[in-house]
């Protein structure tokens, strides 16, 4: 869930893309990943990644597109799992910025992973990724 602080100082909960929050397994997440703009996230069984062009979020007010190589480690609690990616320190745009976690959600056979992005006051979208149907 993501939380973004609003004008008056209260903490607001950007709305989840469609699906229910899922627990997932490593080997669940071990996919290619795609983004609405045709970005991918392969997320590979060794804990690295492969991103060309993906969707990340790495601070309220950024929407970005990455590419690069990296590690991914999973977690979970006990309503849904979260991957986090880190790219190499040579990484252009890292500087210092780590982006934020993806949550995991299914939506009938369609695993998805999200963050969100951007002021929730302006509704911006969130960063959604979607694997190959099951």
């Amino acid at each position: 869930m993501a939380l973004a602080l609003t004008a008056c100082g209260r903490f607001t909960v950007m709305p989840p893309p469609e699906g229910e929050p899922v627990v997932l397994k490593p080997a669940a997440l071990a996919t290619t990943w795609t983004d609405a703009d045709g970005g991918t996230l392969t997320l590979k069984e060794d804990g690295t990644f492969i991103a060309d062009k993906v969707c990340v979020s790495a601070g309220w007010y950024d929407s970005l597109a990455w590419s690069g190589t990296g590690t991914w480690k999973h977690g979970s609690n006990e309503e849904y799992s979260f991957v986090g990616v880190a790219f190499d320190a040579d990484h252009p745009e890292v500087r210092g910025r780590k982006p934020d976690a993806y949550a995991a959600l299914r939506q009938g056979k369609v695993l998805k992973l999200w963050v969100a992005v951007g002021d929730p006051d302006n509704d911006y979208p969130n960063c959604v990724l979607a694997s190959p149907a099951s």
